[in-house]
């Protein structure tokens, strides 16, 4: 009985035993042909998504949204910048505005100021938009602001803008639009630093600024939320004029905190501390008071450094 109940026990452990071989050999080949057809499926998915991404082709043409379908047109001479199409709307709200542009000769002589603006998207931390704003003799400003050009419906999205589904233009435009349709009408935090700078280095970052500016309205590129924003177009114009390069980091992918970089380089022109500063330079409640004044962008200045 104790032999029988033995040899029971050593068939029944030989048959377990092939049993769980079988097991495992059958979850081996399962798993096995899992893989590869996922890898399959993952490199088809990829080399589709990729030609995709690689036959999308930007343009100028395209059912523009209306506050961004007229670009600036830019001619050179000598000292002389000629830009048609300043665009200056005036706005009731962020959607119900009246078109207007106009036209002006700036003189590279008579620059005076460079100021560095930052609009910190009210929602978030990090994600804001940026732009420059040249300053001439006479109270004469005009701003600069590399922007997702958006087709009527559009708005921006991150992701997006990482698939080559935005192009990027320079719009040049005065305060009284740029600046106020941000502080008073959008009602975000607007900061506009003065930047320290000889002035053949203002002159050089407009001249880069505009002919960038005119480059766009002839041979397009696409907007990339990574290394083609608003920020990132500064950043090469600037660097265009320094030796030692400002070289990329996360404050630039986040640019609500680019005011750093520029403050630790020495570039904002003031002796107060960041966060002293920061609120020093918030214009919105000047923006708020003088929004009717005819010498806007003088009175948002009042008391500035």
């Amino acid at each position: 009985m104790s032999t029988n109940l033995s040899k029971a026990l050593y068939i029944a452990k030989n048959i377990l035993t092939v049993v769980w071989k079988f097991l495992l050999f059958t979850i081996k080949t399962i798993w096995y042909i899992f893989e590869r057809i996922f890898l399959v499926t993952l490199l088809v998915t990829l080399t589709v998504g990729l030609a995709w991404w690689l036959s999308q082709k930007p343009s100028l043409y395209r059912d523009w949204s209306v506050d961004q379908e007229k670009l600036a047109s830019i001619t050179f001479s000598g000292n002389l910048v000629n830009i048609e199409n300043v665009r200056n709307f005036t706005y009731r709200s962020t959607t119900d505005y009246t078109p207007r542009y106009y036209n002006r000769t700036y003189n590279l002589d008579e620059i005076e100021s460079v100021y560095y603006i930052i609009e910190p998207f009210s929602t978030m931390d990090g994600p804001a938009h940026t732009m420059l704003s040249f300053g001439f003799s006479g109270g004469t400003f005009v701003t600069v602001s590399a922007e997702v050009r958006k087709e009527k419906g559009e708005s921006f999205d991150v992701f997006p803008g990482l698939m080559n589904q935005f192009e990027i233009v320079y719009i040049v435009g005065d305060e009284n639009d740029l600046v106020k349709l941000r502080s008073n009408y959008r009602k975000d935090a607007v900061y506009m630093y003065p930047i320290k700078t000889p002035k053949e280095k203002m002159q050089g970052l407009f001249s880069s600024a505009m002919h960038r500016a005119d480059q766009l309205t002839k041979e397009p590129e696409f907007y990339n939320t990574l290394w083609n924003t608003c920020t990132t177009s500064i950043l090469r114009h600037v660097n265009a004029l320094r030796t030692d390069k400002i070289s990329w980091e996360k404050k630039i992918l986040l640019p609500s905190h680019s005011d750093d970089i520029a403050y630790e380089l020495g570039l904002i022109d003031t002796s107060l501390s960041l966060p002293e500063a920061r609120e020093y330079y918030k214009i919105n409640a000047l923006s708020e008071k003088y929004a009717d004044d005819t010498r806007y962008s003088e009175k948002i200045r009042v008391e500035r450094k």
